[in-house]
């Protein structure tokens, strides 16, 4: 089986928000120079984010909560490790994007290239080719949001990033999709992190009987 956008929505909601955000910030138009230096400040952030770990929540389009701890490592390699359900996998071992679900017994995988994950986790993260920005919502506090699209594909959906001002963070963001479901996910921690264990990034398929082809 491959995986679809539905599979990586749920089970790396964060990979799918984020992969749509490639190119040049400058090359956007018709957002002011205050909005400019916002894109500008975020891109940086998440180029820096080279290696981290962290817990989240995730609430489904039908409020249905999910939590669970990951862990990436640019480029190419992230981990979703679910705790509710307990045991959903989503993992790219910097090739691959491997997803499996126990309650299902069920294991996809397809080429990372083929997924909104390589953009993410390519060794150069940008902001703006291939997206149209609709929308950044500064507050006072420093807090800032980006609502964004794939400009190729813009009835697919779009995503809200929501970052912490000072000290600057990734906190949350919420993907809505080409029906209108929202699901929305918390960072309750993100740190970065060194020395991560190379099986972290490995997954073998669970459901191969030894000696199967």
């Amino acid at each position: 089986m491959t995986l679809s956008r539905r599979d990586l929505t749920f089970g790396l909601p964060a990979a799918a928000a984020l992969a749509g955000l490639s190119g040049p910030v400058l090359a956007q138009s018709g957002l002011s120079a205050d909005d400019q230096a916002v894109l500008a400040r975020a891109q940086s952030y998440l180029q820096g984010l080279t290696s981290a770990q962290g817990e989240f929540t995730e609430t489904g389009p039908g409020g249905q909560v999910r939590r669970g701890r990951f862990w990436l490592q640019r480029p190419g390699k992230m981990r979703f490790e679910y705790t509710e359900p307990a045991g959903l996998l989503v993992v790219s071992d910097g090739s691959n994007v491997m997803r499996y679900d126990p309650r299902l017994n069920v294991f996809r995988q397809v080429p990372l290239g083929q997924t909104p994950l390589s953009t993410f986790l390519a060794r150069n993260v940008r902001l703006d080719q291939g997206v149209r920005i609709d929308r950044i919502t500064r507050m006072a506090s420093g807090a800032f949001a980006i609502t964004a699209r794939d400009s190729r594909r813009p009835n697919e959906g779009s995503v809200i990033l929501a970052f912490a001002g000072e000290p600057l963070r990734l906190q949350e963001w919420t993907i809505t999709d080409a029906q209108g479901g929202r699901t929305r996910t918390q960072l309750t921690s993100l740190a970065p992190a060194s020395g991560l264990a190379a099986n972290l990034f490995q997954l073998r398929d669970p459901t191969r009987r030894p000696g199967r082809n």
